[in-house]
């Protein structure tokens, strides 16, 4: 289950698994360049489940899980990579971008992880999540954006160290800018 897949790092994340035989579950707000991922997918003889869903609500979060377990009869990854960049002046920010921001980049993952680990941990499988490098560097005019990115890195220690004597791998990667539209 990759979130996020509709363009940049989550498209490549897709496209890479099933590049490598994965069957992939596609999630992304953006209907029409996820259908285009998928296409891309099947293209490669892979199976693909679209999941058009806006992971800002938190129903939403569990709602993938099952579907995608629904449809492939288990998961074996989660790859939260769905992300909200906005930037602004702290002073500028509006109550509703901050919310935005907390949802995706830092609520769906934990939403999303709790739904799939009793999944994940049948599968013995695995959990990455998408930080920054802003994580350990604040940047400036980034405020809620760092600071969603900081709390999915320590969730994602918090995580690993809450199942370390379980059959899963829970990791996150901190890529620094990418020529994505992100």
């Amino acid at each position: 289950l990759v979130t996020g897949a509709a363009a940049g790092l989550g498209k490549a994340t897709a496209l890479r698994l099933a590049e490598v035989g994965a069957d992939i579950a596609v999630l992304d707000l953006a209907g029409g360049p996820l259908a285009q991922t998928a296409q891309a997918i099947r293209a490669m003889g892979r199976r693909v489940l679209e999941l058009p869903l806006d992971l800002s609500q938190r129903e939403n979060c569990a709602h993938a899980v099952e579907r995608t377990v629904g449809h492939f009869g288990r998961l074996d990854a989660l790859c939260n990579v769905a992300g909200v960049m906005l930037p602004g002046r702290t002073t500028m920010i509006t109550d509703a971008e901050w919310d935005l921001t907390m949802a995706v980049n830092l609520e769906a993952p934990f939403f999303t992880i709790r739904a799939a680990l009793p999944h994940l941990l049948e599968a013995k499988g695995a959990i990455v999540n998408v930080s920054s490098c802003a994580s350990f560097q604040g940047q400036a005019y980034f405020a809620a954006y760092c600071a969603t990115k900081s709390g999915l890195t320590n969730m994602t220690k918090a995580l690993a160290m809450e199942y370390m004597h379980e059959p899963i791998r829970i990791n996150a990667v901190a890529p620094g800018g990418m020529m994505t539209g992100l």
